[in-house]
């Protein structure tokens, strides 16, 4: 039985459907096929966009939104997060499948199919050798000054649909200056086809729900009317390119769209391909996964639910795999999406499989009604979503807290914007690495005293505390290793270079989790040095786990001083001692 349990346990960590499925219930059925019917009406224009985004033909953004939602059913442990095709991954794949294929050739889409499939199998054999805990080194400050300079980009690149005009480039400048020299190019009716979608969309996001309610409509159908804002936008300017027949002045359409379900497809095996889109994929995992985890765990933390990252990652990686296999792109899970998913009261991963039904059903039944779909549409679409991500206040925010932030988050917007995604993506990675061993390269160390009347200890720089001429008590307010040794080191023999009397140090090492060897050979030549001029060390409050790997070494035994398990037990051994003397 506990062997029939254990694998049980198992079988529902790796397909977390087993776990929800057993309690799903009618009510939580008539959730789910709700937030579908909601999410599926939101994911029907924005699949379109973002395929165009990513230079893609329209019918693959819908390919991108079908089987990997079923996919992340099974696998997923969200309950609310909705997979599919998001911005900044389309520009990242645009960025990419751009260095290997022109956009419109059977090539470019082979190369983003295959870019899916790369991506997919690095998240889930990420997932599989459980190396989530490896997206927790990219600084937060620095993901969202990233996603904010792609939102700009994005932003300015759908310019020339709304103007239609032809304009190209990677990073803003260029961006910027190609938009500027076709500008008396510009189309009138594809620009007042353009404002007048923008105009809208910003109207609806806010001010067509509450209209609305003042009408006495019920709020879970004004919610889908609100949300069903794109769908509105897509429709009319639709009708009114194929009434006034204005594709013949100019007005750039989606053309045919393939009807019927998602082909089945296979990525490239070319070593030369997947060697050029290697690191770009890992890029676009690593940018997908810690955007889904953000707005997973947020959700989730409303409801009182986890989420595992580890299964996450196989959960991303299965989509992608499964996006691939249909004819798809990269996906992950989308912030506005998942946020509509989670009001619309979806309650289990199920929700994102009646979507993609949903989505199937689109494609099935309704491809033939988006041949006259301006671009302009779905140019403002994508604009109105994007400008949802961009942030500054970030900045702000890091200028007053950190500095050192701050130009981290600063040098990842200029880096995105004058170079491109990809240089900005791979900065952002860097300077993440980069903040992490500056800051634990330099520990903070304090030097404490006794509180009177207490048996605690604080900072004698900021407290009115008890010390000896004698004794010198160091904090050690990181963990020990090899980019920070040299400096505990050299602190600690800067500070005994004095004409105090000192004759025992303690390290206090309460928040020292952990000790590496290129710290611990420091420590043994501090012993050392420390002994050759007659001051004795000594170690306090460390960790069982930390002294286990000392009590393997060598060190304590030729340790000059003892280890103490309080600080305050250090204080009465040596300070009575020295005072008798």
């Amino acid at each position: 039985m506990p062997d029939m349990n254990q694998t049980r346990a198992r079988l529902e960590r790796h397909l977390p459907i087993l776990t929800w499925a057993k309690t799903y219930s009618r009510d939580t059925l008539t959730s789910d096929l709700v937030a579908a019917v909601i999410v599926t009406i939101m994911l029907i224009p924005q699949s379109l966009a973002y395929a165009l985004l990513a230079g893609l033909p329209a019918e693959m953004g819908l390919y991108a939104s079908i089987l990997p939602l079923v996919a992340y059913a099974i696998f997923g442990t969200s309950r609310a997060l909705a997979v599919g095709p998001v911005a900044v991954v389309s520009l990242m794949t645009a960025a990419a499948v751009g260095n290997l294929a022109l956009q419109g050739t059977a090539e470019y889409a082979a190369a983003a199919i295959t870019l899916a499939f790369i991506s997919g199998l690095i998240l889930t054999v990420m997932g599989l050798f459980r190396l989530g805990f490896l997206a927790n080194f990219l600084s937060h400050p620095v993901i969202a000054g990233f996603i904010t300079a792609s939102g700009i980009l994005i932003a300015t690149s759908q310019l020339k649909h709304i103007l239609g005009v032809d304009a190209h480039g990677h990073n803003l400048v260029d961006l910027i200056t190609s938009l500027m020299a076709h500008l008396p190019e510009t189309n009138i009716f594809t620009l007042l086809i353009g404002l007048t979608a923008l105009g809208f969309l910003f109207w609806v996001r806010k001010g067509l729900k509450p209209v609305l309610l003042n009408t006495g409509m019920p709020p879970r159908l004004a919610d889908i009317l609100a949300k069903a804002g794109p769908v509105g936008a897509v429709a009319v300017t639709t009708l009114a390119v194929w009434i006034f027949n204005l594709e013949s002045h100019g007005v750039k359409i989606v053309g045919t769209v393939p009807t019927g379900l998602p082909p089945l497809s296979l990525p490239s095996f070319s070593a030369d391909i997947w060697s050029s889109l290697f690191v770009s994929a890992v890029l676009i995992s690593v940018i997908g996964f810690v955007e889904s985890v953000s707005v997973a765990t947020t959700l989730a933390a409303k409801k009182r639910q986890r989420i595992d990252p580890d299964q996450e990652l196989v959960g991303l990686g299965t989509s992608n795999i499964a996006a691939a296999v249909s004819g798809g792109y990269p996906v992950t899970g989308g912030f506005a999406r998942s946020v509509v998913n989670f009001d619309a009261g979806a309650e289990t991963p199920a929700a994102g499989a009646f979507t993609a039904v949903g989505i199937a059903l689109a494609a099935l039944l309704l491809t033939p009604l988006l041949f006259f779909l301006p671009k302009a549409t779905l140019a403002a679409t994508i604009i109105v979503a994007v400008l949802s991500l961009v942030d500054f206040s970030i900045l702000g925010k890091t200028w007053k807290y950190s500095r050192v932030d701050f130009a981290a988050v600063a040098a990842t917007i200029v880096l995105t914007l004058g170079f491109g995604v990809e240089t900005g993506v791979s900065a952002g990675v860097l300077l993440s690495l980069a903040l992490f061993l500056y800051k634990t390269s330099r520990p903070h160390v304090a030097e404490v005293g006794l509180v009177p009347g207490t048996q605690h200890f604080r900072n004698i720089l900021r407290h009115d505390v008890e010390t000896h001429p004698s004794l010198v008590t160091l904090r050690i307010d990181e963990s020990l290793y090899f980019a920070n040794s040299r400096f505990l080191e050299n602190y600690l023999l800067n500070r005994v270079a004095c004409e105090q009397p000192i004759k025992n140090i303690v390290l206090m090492c309460s928040a020292v989790n952990e000790i590496d060897l290129s710290a611990l050979e420091s420590l043994e030549e501090l012993n050392r040095l420390l002994g050759d001029m007659g001051i004795r060390l000594h170690l306090s409050e460390v960790k069982g786990p930390v002294m286990d790997r000392l009590l393997r070494s060598h060190f304590i035994e030729h340790l000059t001083g003892q280890v103490y398990l309080a600080q305050y037990d250090a204080m009465v051994a040596l300070t009575p001692k020295e005072e008798a003397a």
